[in-house]
């Protein structure tokens, strides 16, 4: 029987042809003796960021006030503190870096700044086990009104390369006019695309378009990440103003100071969007910058890992505090980020309760299936009192039950574990002696129970490293419900191990 028509093959070739070099792909030719095309593994266009990028960004803390010293000395407390055996492992430099462009066309760093030239920063850098990040606009300026890399994408790209940069934010200030569809942005998004391909270097591409023309219908074809909306700031539900939208699709406007709930809102209609290669922006985190609780904290990291959003860093390691310390570190929730299933999470429902400070709260249901065929669930409780909160099985699978042709489905007759993930998070003491360098336990001190660098997060799942997978609290039987009470403005995030899934179990370690 013919598998592959004519037209699906030339289709699959002229993909191929579009795919990088470091993507697999192979034919194979059938007992038929046709040949059957197949592109095996992610979607990502130029085989990078299977799982999302984890590092560090100058610019939520510190907007412009960047230079080498503090690139260098935060690469080194990120070691100390054992954040980067955890797997933040870029170092990222947002804008304000450069003075403008030589006789070339090249940029020129700041030599007031950078004294020693960014080649030299860059290799520190890489010496101390990072991949470093620069940053630009695709516009006439950058949102600093520096140089932008418009009309100048194949200079700037062959100019990174030769530094050894491994990741650029692209942003979206000053466009010229270049938006307002999607095809107007991708073809101006796309250049950048095209000129880091041909340096030949390894360049995880972020474009950062704050959801203008929903890239996420196409950037996936183009990027290794997109933002999803407007600029972040530290507040968990503030409305501002300069955040008109409150949903993601057809926002003509996203803008900025936008809030974690105003983000997180706008992620349930596009999840299907994220995928290994090509993750939705949340934008950064603002863990320690002061303008929110523990608990809203614990939310918005939580939250920004279980829909697979990459975590990079805002906040200034030199001031940390042991609290904002340990949520940063928490290997059972980053292991949701990292999860290969690279997916995100699914909202399967949300309901307004008592009002909060700025109106109306909420409590909201998420839940996600994970590659090893556990299924993670978060509970969230936006509301202004801590309250008792359940989640039934029907609702928990409502997908695996409503799929089609109605079976019930085996998730619903099975005996779950429930494994809290912030059960064994680091106490603050814990937290301050690493920071004071007193707590004895080396370059990996934050949590010597499991080492990103040494052990993927893809191999500490198969072999069920017990740091990833929290403190068993209980089960769930068929048919049942969890119930767990969630603080104000907080969330609680447990995995579910099916008690009849042993193939996963290499060790008996949970």
């Amino acid at each position: 029987m013919v598998r592959t028509t004519i037209s699906q093959l030339l289709a699959a070739v002229t993909l191929l042809s579009k795919t990088s070099a470091y993507q697999q792909r192979r034919y194979i030719d059938n007992s038929s003796g046709t040949p059957e095309v197949i592109v095996p593994g992610a979607s990502s266009y130029n085989g990078l960021n299977l799982v999302p990028q984890m590092g560090w960004n100058t610019w939520n803390a510190f907007h412009c006030d960047v230079d080498e010293d503090l690139l260098l000395t935060t690469a080194q407390q990120l070691v100390d503190y054992g954040l980067r055996d955890l797997g933040y492992n870029y170092i990222s430099l947002d804008d304000c870096w450069s003075i403008g462009r030589n006789l070339s066309g090249y940029l020129v760093e700041n030599p007031i700044k950078f004294p020693s030239g960014m080649p030299s920063v860059i290799a520190r850098i890489h010496d101390l086990g990072f991949k470093f990040g620069i940053y630009s606009s695709a516009g006439l300026f950058t949102c600093g009104r520096y140089p932008g890399s418009l009309g100048y994408e194949k200079e700037d790209a062959e100019l990174w390369a030769s530094w050894g940069v491994d990741y650029l934010k692209y942003d979206n200030c000053f466009n010229q006019g270049q938006s307002g569809t999607p095809k107007l942005s991708f073809d101006r998004y796309n250049v950048m695309s095209q000129a880091l391909n041909q340096t030949g270097r390894e360049i995880v591409y972020a474009m950062c378009n704050w959801g203008n023309d929903d890239p996420y219908d196409w950037a996936y074809t183009i990027a290794n990440s997109g933002r999803m909306s407007g600029d972040i700031y530290d507040s968990f539900n503030r409305p501002d103003d300069r955040c008109p939208c409150t949903e993601a699709p057809g926002c003509a406007w996203p803008g900025f100071h936008c809030s974690i709930m105003n983000i997180l809102n706008k992620i349930p209609a596009i999840t299907s969007r994220t995928m290994s290669g090509y993750f939705n922006d949340m934008d950064g985190l603002e863990v320690g910058n002061g303008g929110q609780d523990d608990n809203e904290y614990v939310s918005h990291f939580s939250m920004w890992a279980i829909n697979s959003s990459p975590l990079m860093i805002g906040t200034n390691i030199g001031t940390i505090s042991p609290a904002n310390l340990a949520i940063l570190s928490n290997p059972a929730i980053i292991a949701l980020n990292q999860d290969p299933s690279a997916g995100a999470a699914i909202r399967k429902w949300r309901y307004m309760v008592d009002p909060d400070d700025y109106g109306q709260g909420e409590i909201q249901l998420w839940t996600r299936v994970l590659d090893n065929g556990d299924t993670v669930i978060a509970l969230l409780n936006a509301g202004n009192m801590t309250r008792m909160m359940n989640a039934t099985m029907d609702d928990i699978f409502l997908d695996q039950r409503t799929a089609g042709a109605y079976r019930a489905p085996p998730e619903l007759s099975q005996t779950w574990d429930v494994y809290d993930l912030w059960a064994n998070r680091m106490t603050d003491q814990e937290a301050g002696a690493i920071i004071n360098g007193t707590s004895g336990a080396g370059s990996n001190a934050t949590n010597p129970r499991f080492n990103a660098t040494a052990t993927s997060y893809a191999e500490g799942l198969r072999n069920n490293a017990t740091a990833l997978f929290g403190s068993r609290t209980g089960s769930i039987a068929p048919s049942g419900t969890f119930s767990a009470e969630i603080a104000r403005h907080s969330v609680g995030v447990y995995r579910l191990r099916s008690q009849g899934n042993t193939s996963t179990r290499k060790r008996d370690e949970l």
